[in-house]
């Protein structure tokens, strides 16, 4: 979790009081917060001037609390939390004159960074420490959110310095010319890539754009550059103490967080503003992708949230007024829904990004109600004891007849590459595999549908060992499921490898045998299986998988009153399915559902 360090005085007068260590780590609590350090009872840096550092409090936030990353956001929400303040009404002003600025996208910008947004805070009075908070946000949301500028990048401009309208481009790296923001040379984009190549600070972001034959460029009407992100910002439109109309430019690779970034920037200082909480849009014109709008869009989310399930996970009884009155602590504005007897119609603020589902409302409510103050006992429960989820169950039943089999238990990653588990496999793309959006190595692009990747994978790095070696898993696969509300599901397996001089058919058949024998599944003809309805029964037959030899592969069939399905397949792999994960000698495998067993 991200920690942020905070000006012990300045916080203190923010919430109107004075609090001892113990009250304010008693507060941080009650708020889902973790005081780490009071630095008033430690030994102090000296500072430039020669005087000590103030004393300050340094404070653990959660890492979907992108609210909560500056000063700003730590004093509105517990002041919000505290009922000092109403959670604040943030809204669109339009510019002196009537007219809004504009910011024309090119449609090259889809070759690098394809989404643009961007907002202006006008006559916004910064102090050393308000501006020093504006830069340090920036910076915290680049690491955490935006991961390192990959997804996101910021730059931030004083208004008065250019003229719109903007527009944001794609050039060859030779075609950007600007003098970038502390120094004095004007360089092209491949320079500044030579230049920065060395710099603590801004060597760790060139990759996101070296390689690509255009760099993102941001204009104003005069060609005045103001930054090339994700890299570096002008010289020409730096912000200082002095700045009075501050530009933000939020360019990105993830279209969601693009917009979370805006909402979080423009929520935390228009407080600032001369007038609070209010923020100029911007037009933004991009026909080429549909996203001509302007922004930043203010609107609260609406949902829903049932009174009965938060009453009955928090184990309350409260009234619906009561449970608005609650979720206004945590910011939201709250009201029983006239339609449903049992809803509270909820408007989550820009600043809550963190709320996905109804699951995250119940959680505030049993802040906002004092974690220390929910019953022990919920009313009209049964004591119980702790008792495995029959699926664990069932999977430790497999597990322990394969170890006392003689076989070894291996637990691989759940993410593999495309190729090993189709091509490798000799299998086509079906369709069912979760991708991930952002894989960081080629080896991690989807999760598993298959355990048998792991297990060969298991093997080849223990070649060394001797043969013939005998290893077996019972986890998850995962497979898209669009009727689901996370459109996945996953499925427990039962997977098993023979490796070793000779092809070990026999070996995984018996194991299976064996297994379904625990399960108590009895050996059936196919006819008598689907006839008798009273037999749990299960065949093998004979089938053609790509991934197995000719002629050396069966399908598991299991019978259950009458109704079979095919839950697996074992025999002996293909010589090519060899060679691709570098294995010499011949291997069986096994892999079956067990979710049909519960």
């Amino acid at each position: 979790m991200p920690t942020i360090a905070l000006n012990k005085a300045d916080l203190y007068k923010s919430l109107g009081k004075e609090y001892t260590k113990d009250e304010f780590d008693e507060l941080c609590f009650e708020f889902g917060l973790e005081l780490d350090e009071d630095t008033s009872e430690s030994k102090r840096p000296i500072g430039p001037d020669g005087v000590e550092e103030p004393p300050q409090l340094k404070i653990e936030i959660p890492a979907n609390r992108y609210d909560m990353l500056c000063f700003e956001g730590i004093a509105m929400n517990l002041n919000v939390f505290l009922g000092r303040q109403p959670m604040p009404k943030y809204r669109l002003s339009a510019p002196p004159n009537g007219e809004l600025q504009t910011t024309y996208v090119s449609a090259d910008t889809a070759k690098i960074r394809p989404y643009f947004s961007c907002a202006i805070l006008r006559n916004i009075k910064f102090t050393k420490e308000r501006y020093e908070s504006f830069i340090a946000l920036q910076d915290k949301l680049h690491q955490n959110l935006a991961r390192q500028r990959t997804l996101v990048s910021i730059g931030t401009h004083d208004l008065d310095t250019m003229e719109g309208p903007f527009s944001y481009e794609a050039l060859p790296p030779e075609q950007i010319n600007f003098v970038p923001l502390n120094q004095e040379k004007l360089m092209n984009g491949k320079e500044m890539m030579e230049f920065y190549e060395k710099d603590k600070h801004l060597s760790r972001y060139l990759h996101i754009i070296r390689d690509s034959p255009v760099y993102p460029i941001i204009y104003d009407k005069n060609r005045t550059v103001l930054s090339m992100p994700p890299i570096i910002n002008s010289n020409h439109t730096k912000i200082t103490l002095d700045t009075r109309n501050v530009y933000i430019d939020i360019t990105a690779t993830d279209k969601t967080k693009l917009e979370i970034v805006n909402h979080i920037l423009v929520a935390m200082f228009s407080q600032y503003c001369a007038e609070e909480f209010t923020i100029e849009p911007v037009k933004i014109v991009s026909p080429h992708n549909n996203e001509t709008r302007e922004t930043p869009d203010l609107t609260p989310r609406a949902t829903q949230a049932s009174s009965k399930y938060l009453n009955s996970v928090c184990g309350l009884s409260e009234s619906r007024e009561s449970l608005s009155k609650l979720l206004g602590k945590m910011c939201y504005q709250a009201r029983p829904s006239p339609s449903d007897s049992d809803k509270l119609d909820i408007d989550v603020p820009i600043t809550r990004a963190d709320v996905l589902h109804e699951a995250d409302i119940m959680e505030d409510v049993a802040i906002a109600y004092g974690f220390n103050n929910l019953p022990r006992h919920f009313p009209g429960t049964a004591h119980s004891v702790a008792a495995p989820l029959p699926i664990n169950k069932l999977a430790d039943i497999v597990r322990l007849e394969a170890a006392m089999a003689g076989w070894a238990e291996v637990m691989p990653l759940i993410l593999c590459s495309h190729d090993e588990n189709y091509g490798w496999l000799q299998k086509p793309d079906d369709g069912r595999a979760v991708r991930l959006q952002n894989p960081k190595t080629a080896e991690y692009q989807i999760v598993r549908t298959s355990l048998i990747p792991g297990l060969l994978k298991t093997v080849r790095e223990n070649k060394h060992h001797s043969v013939p070696m005998k290893v077996f898993e019972v986890a998850d696969v995962v497979y898209k499921d669009l009727e689901k509300e996370r459109k996945s599901r996953n499925e427990r397996h039962f997977a098993a490898c023979w490796y070793g001089k000779s092809s070990g058919f026999e070996q995984v058949h018996g194991l299976m045998d064996r297994v379904m024998t625990m399960l108590k599944a009895a050996f059936v003809s196919r006819d008598e299986g689907l006839e008798n309805k009273r037999v749990q029964g299960y065949w093998i037959e004979e089938v053609e998988d790509s991934t197995y030899l000719a002629g050396h592969a069966a399908a598991i069939y299991l019978s259950i009153g009458g109704k079979a399905q095919r839950i697996g397949t074992f025999g002996i792999l293909h010589p090519k399915v060899l060679r691709m994960f570098e294995l010499p000698f011949p291997t069986s495998t096994l892999e079956m559902n067990v979710e049909v067993f519960l």
